[in-house]
């Protein structure tokens, strides 16, 4: 079938064309994208800052539903209101042991342009094949994706929010749940206040969390992790964050450091800030990121520095109960989201790289 996508031609730009795509395979499904998330990740490709192949097309925080499923594809159905998320292999150790986030080949299922047959679904209109994204490129009116990447979600909720549940808010929700275990009486620092960060907070408040630090540079968004949940603020552009942390948690400093930014000299602070046994955890890299130097706080506190990618999330079972705190008023994410039309793509992005905007989402119609 014929659909509409922005395809990425060249470095930093997208372009909306007509392109082909191919029918779902026996254990994939055909989804109409109905909304897509704007993701930092998807800057990396867009800009070549990570090694996916151009011409190629983005996306990956796609929610839309359910048009036709293959044979082999159990538990979707045509109708069903789906949010799709990474592309994992499903057999390897990790992927059978419950984690699917930690797939043995996953760097190059979601970022090397292809889908796990080594081949893609999108193509351009001479044929020319085009590099697709986390197994969906949702920056499109369509996608076909596996069946393995497919949360089937309430079709009560509005579905055009949804999107970022597969990447982003998944990742900082899923690394306190699943990668820190932390809950009541916790304390924990989070570096960084976009929508990973405050999906973070959120997720520390349910837990039931008792001291939520959030660390940030601007006022107006920590003034916006006040109401997510955090308990307390850190402006590391008014103070020490390491000093200020430590004077909250009585000098202690917390159980878990959370960085978003992957920033060398931030992960530093994060780990100066947190206590003896401590989890360090970051989500991100920067050029900087191997630049760390670390001896004496690791060794003496016995912390340890850890990576989260989506969280160490099942997606199609952690996506749902993520949409089910949102109903109960308990994750209200909706606040962070600002909705764009599909052609204001490039907008969408600005926006969010100059702090207009938490988390963009682009409407298909």
């Amino acid at each position: 079938m014929l659909i509409k996508a922005a395809v990425t031609n060249e470095k930093g730009k997208f372009t909306f064309e007509e392109i082909e795509l191919d029918e779902p395979k026996a254990d994939e499904v055909l989804v109409k994208i109905v909304a897509s998330g704007c993701c930092h990740t998807d800057l990396g490709g867009r800009d070549q800052m990570a090694p996916w192949p151009i011409p190629g097309v983005l996306g990956h925080e796609g929610a839309g539903i359910v048009e036709k499923v293959g044979p082999m594809v159990h538990g979707i159905k045509p109708g069903d209101h789906v949010v799709l998320s990474y592309q994992h292999c499903g057999h390897c150790d990790n992927c059978l042991g419950g984690h699917p986030a930690r797939c043995d080949t996953w760097f190059p299922l979601n970022f090397l342009g292809k889908l796990t047959d080594n081949s893609t679904r999108l193509h351009k209109k001479d044929g020319t094949d085009l590099s697709v994204f986390f197994g969906q490129s949702s920056f499109a009116t369509h996608a076909v994706v596996n069946q393995r990447q497919v949360a089937v979600v309430d079709p009560d909720v509005d579905l055009r929010l949804l999107g970022p549940l597969g990447c982003g808010f998944l990742t900082g929700f899923g690394s306190v749940v699943n990668v820190f275990k932390a809950g009541f009486g916790d304390t924990i620092a989070v570096f960084g206040v976009g929508g990973v960060g405050l999906a973070a907070i959120m997720a520390a408040r349910i837990v039931g969390c008792q001291r939520i630090i959030a660390v940030g540079r601007h006022q107006a968004k920590l003034d916006l992790a006040l109401e997510m949940g955090a308990t307390d603020v850190v402006n590391s552009k008014e103070c020490d964050p390491v000093e200020a942390i430590r004077a909250i948690t009585g000098g202690r400093g917390v159980k878990f450091a959370f960085d978003t930014s992957g920033k060398a000299a931030i992960i530093k602070q994060a780990i100066n800030a947190s206590s003896a046994y401590a989890k360090i955890c970051t989500v991100a890299m920067s050029p900087d990121t191997l630049n760390i130097e670390i001896e004496q706080e690791m060794m003496g506190p016995g912390r340890t520095i850890m990576g989260s990618t989506e969280g160490d999330a099942v997606c199609k079972s952690f996506i749902p109960k993520m949409v089910d705190y949102y109903k109960q008023g308990r994750f209200p994410f909706d606040k962070l989201c600002k909705l764009y039309k599909f052609e204001d793509i490039e907008q969408a992005f600005q926006d969010s790289l100059d702090g207009k905007v938490v988390k963009p989402i682009v409407v298909m119609e």
